[in-house]
C-alpha cells in the first residue's frame, strides 16, 4: 500500500471518529445540568464540531499551497490547545460539584 493509500484511510478512520465524537457531545449534553457545566459544554460541542470539519479537509490537503496549510496547521495548534484547557477545566469544575 503506498503512503497517498496509508494517508486516506488514516484520514478517512479520523473523519469516522470524529463524527462519532460529534454526535456524543451533542447527545451527552441532553443529560446535562445547565450552569457553567452546561455553557463549558457548549463550548466543547463547537469545538469538535470545528475539529470535524477541519478533520474532513485533511483528505484535500495536497491540493492546498504550503502557506495555507501552514495556516490550518496553526489554527489547529490553537484550537487544540483550547480544547484541552476546556476540557480540564470542565472536569475541574465536575470533581468540585461531585466532592462539595
Amino acid at each position: 500500500m503506498n503512503m497517498t493509500m496509508v494517508n486516506l484511510v488514516l484520514s478517512l478512520l479520523g473523519i469516522g471518529i470524529m463524527f462519532y465524537c460529534l454526535w456524543l457531545t451533542i447527545s451527552l449534553k441532553k443529560t446535562l445540568p445547565g450552569g457553567v457545566v452546561g455553557e463549558k459544554w457548549n463550548t466543547l460541542i463547537w469545538l469538535v464540531a470545528f475539529f470535524t470539519i477541519g478533520y474532513l479537509a485533511t483528505p484535500f490537503s495536497s491540493k492546498l499551497s504550503e502557506d495555507v496549510l501552514r495556516m490550518l496547521v496553526g489554527f489547529i495548534f490553537l484550537f487544540g490547545a483550547v480544547y484541552v484547557a476546556v476540557t480540564i477545566k470542565l472536569i475541574q469544575r465536575i470533581i468540585r460539584e461531585l466532592t462539595g
